[in-house]
């Protein structure tokens, strides 16, 4: 199916709406960056696609036509009615009003498998994938349109490790498909964007309570990331400077590192020596 652009700009005037600044609406109106966004997600016809800021439906459409069913979600009413007019030729799509951060995926979908296709604006970055990827039913992966900065930190692009790229990384493998200038939205953002796709491993590296122990550790730490590692896990340690520097010398640490210098296996050998 063949499906001719929609005229973002027109579309507002005609519902009589204006993009939303405090909620971070910037529109991709650009065509040609929403079919290479389908293209590199790969998805298919048995694919079940999960679409996070369906916004005026100019990506919704594109993936229903590609896809079996589209679960589309948008936070703002008064979207609704562009959404469903733009969205009525499609049988397989599913609009649902909502927050995502209050919805359980688990609610969504029966089984796990699904993907995610998102548009997803800056403050909420971190909380969507921590909310995606601890879910009771876990998609199969994750394709986010993002701040270039930000999918370049997931990325490790700098060698620099953060609270944001462990989260990611202890779940799956990300990678930086292609870049979306700042002239495809509407209106235009101050930054260009990124494709972000996260391949997700069958099982995370850490289990439930790992886990737990690894973002305890990882918060404290890069809640004071220019401090040593010694100083900043000794509040979370029982204050005792000697049992801090015993957890790190059996984790195989320097206890003068910094957070951002830890590579994931570092981290992990860190959560495996139990020090909660």
């Amino acid at each position: 199916m063949t499906l001719e652009p929609l005229r973002v700009p027109e579309l507002l005037r005609q519902y009589d709406l204006r993009p939303q600044k405090s909620l971070g609406q910037n529109f991709l109106a650009d065509h040609n960056a929403l079919l290479k966004i389908v293209r590199d997600s790969g998805v298919g016809p048995a694919d079940r696609v999960l679409e996070i800021g369906a916004g005026l439906g100019s990506l919704t459409r594109l993936l229903a036509a590609s896809a079996q069913s589209v679960t589309a979600i948008e936070l703002d009413r008064n979207l609704f009615p562009v959404l469903e007019a733009v969205c009525r030729p499609f049988p397989n799509i599913r609009l649902v009003q909502g927050d995502i951060l209050e919805l359980l995926p688990e609610t969504l979908f029966a089984e796990e498998g699904y993907l995610v296709i998102a548009n997803i604006p800056y403050y909420i970055t971190s909380a969507v994938i921590r909310h995606l990827l601890e879910a009771e039913v876990r998609p199969a992966k994750l394709v986010l349109t993002m701040q270039q900065e930000v999918a370049e930190r997931i990325t490790n692009r700098d060698q620099k490790m953060s609270l944001l790229s462990l989260s990611v990384l202890v779940y799956g493998t990300p990678r930086i498909s292609s870049q979306i200038p700042a002239q495809c939205f509407y209106p235009p953002p101050k930054v260009d964007s990124s494709v972000l796709i996260v391949d997700l491993y069958a099982e995370p590296l850490l289990s439930g309570g790992e886990m737990d122990t690894l973002f305890k550790l990882a918060h404290a730490a890069f809640n004071q990331k220019r401090k040593m590692l010694r100083n900043s896990l000794r509040p979370l340690l029982g204050g005792d400077p000697d049992f801090t520097a015993q957890v790190l010398g059996k984790a195989g640490l320097d206890p003068q590192a910094r957070p951002e210098n830890l590579s994931l296996a570092e981290w992990i050998a860190l959560v495996k020596v139990d020090p909660l």
